[in-house]
C-alpha cells in the first residue's frame, strides 16, 4: 500500500486549558479597541449609569478607561464575574431553563470581561450600595485581588475599568490593527452610536488627554432625543428632521429623518436600534433606501435614526458575535412598518425643503464676495451640488434649452396658449396680489427670471422656485394619485406618431406595451425596430413622445430581466414626468400661471425637490438678506 493511502494517526483529543477558552473567546468578541469600549459601556448601560466617561490612550492599544455611576459590584460579584459562563442578566424560569431569547439588557458583564482580561491587563474597581470599594487586577487568567481600594468615582456607587496593553498576550492580534487614528474613529463611533440610543445618559470621550465630545443628560422626550441626535448629527439634521412614531403587530418604531433635501454621498449617517441596541443591518439599510427612492437620485442618501422596539422574543441578536446583526421573526412586517411610516412622515411634511438648500444658496453668494477679496472658497456642509443636481440617469444635466414641443400648463391654469408668447415677466408687469402674501407658505409670484426662476414675496423674505424641477414634481405625484385609482388617464393621438428604434429596442417597449397602457402610454408594434404611439398621458398635454419611447428603452435596458414594471414604477413615472409634461425651463408664464404653480405646491405632498431630488426652492429670509448686504 502506497503511504499516501495510509489513514492518518488516530487524533488526541484533549481538553484545552482556561487561557486558550478565553482568548478563543476574545477573538470573537474583542475585535478591536472599539468591541472593548463597547462592551463596556454597554455594561454600564445595563448598571443603570447616568453618566459615562470614557478615556483612551493610542486609540485604545495602549490604555482605555470606562467609569460609571451605575449599581457598581462587591467583592464576590466581581470574582463571579471574571469566570467564564457567569451572568446576573440570564435568570432561570419556574421550570429552572434559562430562555436566550428573552434577552432584556445589552451585553454580560461575566461573558466580556473574563475574554477582555485574558488579551489584556485589566483593573477592576468598584463599589455598591452598602458595601465598601474594592479592587481586582487580572492579567492572562492570574487573579489579585479583591482589596479594599479608594473610591473617588462619579457617584455613591458605580465601576471603574482599566485596560492596558489589549492584545499583549497575543501579539499576532496586533499586526492586524489599524493606525492610532483609524481605531480612535472606530471607539468614537461605538460611543456615538450608544449615546443616541441612551439620550438620557451623559457621555464624555477623551483621547490622548484631549477631549473628543461631552454630551450632556437630556430629558426622556422625543424633544430631548432630537436634542442628542442633533449634538451627534449636526444641527442641520436637527432643524430639518420630522418625527417618526408608528405601531404594527406589537412592533414599535420612533425616531426621526431627515428632509429629502437634507442628504449626503454615503450612508454613514444612516443609524438603526432594535431594542436600544446599535444594528447594521442589510435589510433595514435597504429598506431606508427603497423608502426614499421616490425623492432621491441613486447617489444621494437620506440622514435618519430609526428605532425599532419589540418583544425579545420577536428578534433574535445572537446571530453575531459582537450583535451587530439582528434576525426578526416577522422581517416583512417590520420592513413595511419602516417603509410606510417614512413615507407617511415624509407626506406630512408637504411642500417643506431643507434649510440646507438657503444655507448653500447664501455660502455660494458670500463665496462669490469672497473671490473679489481673495478669499478662500467656503465648501458646502451637507450636499455637494455637482452630486446632487444629476438625473436619473446619474449624469449632471446640460442647461436646459426652451423645447420644440408645447408642454400643458400647470394643472388648473387656463389652457390658453398665447399667454406662453407674451414678453418676459418684469416686476412691474405682475399686479398686486389680492390676498396678503403671508396667507400663502410660498407667497405670491412678483417675477419670472430668464423664463426658467419664479420669484414670489413672502411675509419675511422671498422664494425663488425652479419651474420646470417643481411641475416635475406636480405631474408626477398626479400621476401616482391617477394610477392608484382607475389608471393614468390617456388622450389619443389624432395623427400616432411612429418612433425608429433598434430591433431589440423596440422589442424592450412592446414586452412591456400593457404595463406602459396603465401609465397612460400606448404603444404598439410598427414593423421591425419601429414603434407607435396612439396615445399619451394626458397630463403631459402636447409633447416630443419620440423622446420618451428613447428614454424609456434605454431604462428598460438596464432592467434586471423579467423584472415587472411596476416595480421600477417611481423610475418609470419620474422620467416620464420629467420628459413628457413638466413646465420646461425657457417657457414664459404669466402671474396667473405662477400663482397657480406655487398654490399646487402648497397642496402637494414632497413638492420640495423634485423626481431626482433636487430642491424645487430657495427661500431666504430678510435677514439672510440683510446679512449679504452688510446691513446686520
Amino acid at each position: 500500500m502506497p503511504d499516501s493511502a495510509r489513514l492518518p494517526d488516530r487524533p488526541v483529543i484533549r481538553q484545552l486549558p482556561p487561557d486558550a477558552v478565553n482568548r478563543i473567546a476574545a477573538g470573537e468578541v474583542v475585535e478591536r479597541p472599539a468591541a472593548v469600549v463597547k462592551e463596556l459601556v454597554e455594561n454600564a448601560l445595563d448598571a443603570g449609569a447616568r453618566a459615562i466617561s470614557i478615556s483612551i490612550e493610542d486609540g485604545g492599544l495602549k490604555r482605555l478607561l470606562v467609569e460609571d455611576n451605575g449599581c457598581g459590584m462587591s467583592a464576590d460579584d466581581m470574582l463571579m464575574a471574571l469566570e467564564r459562563h457567569a451572568t446576573s442578566k440570564l435568570v432561570p424560569g419556574d421550570d429552572g431553563l434559562i430562555d436566550l431569547l428573552n434577552i432584556h439588557t445589552m451585553g454580560f458583564r461575566g461573558e466580556a470581561l473574563p475574554s477582555i482580561a485574558s488579551v489584556s491587563r485589566m483593573t477592576i474597581t468598584s463599589r455598591a450600595a452598602g458595601e465598601d470599594a474594592a479592587e481586582v487586577f487580572v492579567e492572562a487568567g492570574r487573579v489579585e485581588g479583591p482589596k479594599p481600594a479608594a473610591w473617588t468615582g462619579k457617584g455613591e456607587t458605580g465601576t471603574r475599568i482599566e485596560v492596558r496593553d489589549l492584545f499583549h498576550a497575543t501579539p499576532a492580534r496586533l499586526k492586524f490593527m489599524k493606525s492610532e487614528r483609524s481605531e480612535t474613529m472606530a471607539v468614537t463611533d461605538a460611543v456615538k452610536r450608544l449615546a443616541m440610543a441612551n439620550a438620557h445618559v451623559s457621555f464624555s470621550l477623551e483621547s490622548n488627554g484631549r477631549n473628543t465630545f461631552r454630551y450632556s443628560a437630556h430629558s426622556a422626550t422625543p424633544e430631548g432625543h432630537l436634542e442628542r441626535l442633533g449634538a451627534i448629527m449636526g444641527r442641520d439634521f436637527r432643524e430639518n428632521a420630522i418625527p417618526i412614531e408608528s405601531e404594527r403587530d406589537g412592533v414599535q418604531l420612533s425616531g426621526f429623518a431627515g428632509l429629502p433635501t437634507l442628504n449626503r454621498g454615503n450612508g454613514s449617517y444612516q443609524y438603526l436600534f432594535v431594542n436600544g441596541r446599535p444594528v447594521k443591518d442589510r435589510m433595514l439599510t435597504g429598506v431606508i433606501r427603497a423608502a426614499y427612492q421616490d425623492f432621491l437620485a441613486r447617489d444621494r442618501h437620506p440622514m435618519a435614526a430609526l428605532f425599532v422596539d419589540c418583544d425579545p422574543e420577536l428578534v433574535d441578536v445572537n446571530v453575531h458575535p459582537a450583535k451587530t446583526e439582528v434576525r426578526f421573526r416577522d422581517a416583512g412586517n417590520v420592513r413595511g412598518l419602516i417603509i410606510g411610516s417614512l413615507r407617511h412622515s415624509l407626506a406630512a411634511a408637504g411642500h417643506r425643503a431643507s434649510t440646507t438648500v438657503a444655507g448653500y444658496a447664501l455660502g455660494k453668494m458670500q463665496a462669490e464676495q469672497g473671490v473679489q477679496r481673495d478669499a478662500p472658497l467656503p465648501q458646502p456642509s451637507v450636499w455637494d451640488r455637482s452630486s446632487l443636481f444629476r438625473d436619473s440617469y446619474g449624469a449632471t444635466p446640460p442647461r436646459q434649452q426652451p423645447q420644440s414641443f408645447e408642454p400643458a400648463p400647470p394643472a388648473g391654469v387656463a389652457e390658453n396658449e398665447a399667454r406662453y408668447d407674451a414678453p418676459s415677466v418684469r416686476m412691474e408687469d405682475t399686479p398686486a396680489a389680492e390676498a396678503p402674501t403671508h396667507d400663502f407658505p410660498l407667497g405670491v409670484a412678483r417675477a419670472q427670471l430668464h423664463e426658467t426662476y419664479i420669484v414670489a414675496q413672502t411675509r419675511d423674505g422671498i422664494v425663488i422656485v425652479d419651474q420646470h424641477a417643481a411641475h416635475e414634481r406636480l405631474v408626477y405625484e398626479q400621476m401616482k394619485t391617477q394610477m392608484a385609482g382607475d389608471g393614468v388617464k390617456r388622450q389619443a393621438l389624432l395623427i400616432p406618431e411612429v418612433v425608429e428604434l433598434g430591433e431589440d429596442e423596440a422589442a424592450r417597449i412592446i414586452e412591456r406595451a400593457d404595463e406602459l397602457s396603465e401609465m397612460g402610454l400606448e404603444v404598439e408594434a410598427f414593423g421591425a425596430g419601429a414603434v407607435c404611439v396612439r396615445a399619451t398621458p394626458a397630463l403631459f398635454g402636447n409633447m416630443d413622445a419620440a423622446s420618451l419611447i428613447k428614454d424609456l428603452a434605454d431604462d428598460f435596458a438596464e432592467y434586471d430581466e423579467g423584472l415587472a414594471l411596476k416595480e421600477r414604477f417611481e423610475d418609470v413615472m419620474g422620467n416620464m414626468a420629467c420628459s413628457g409634461g413638466a413646465v420646461r425651463a425657457g417657457r414664459r408664464l404669466n402671474a396667473e400661471e405662477m400663482n397657480a404653480l406655487l398654490r399646487q405646491m402648497e397642496a402637494t405632498p414632497y413638492s420640495g425637490q423634485c423626481n431626482h431630488g433636487r430642491p424645487t426652492y430657495v427661500e431666504l429670509k430678510l435677514a439672510d438678506i440683510e446679512r449679504l448686504f452688510g446691513r446686520r
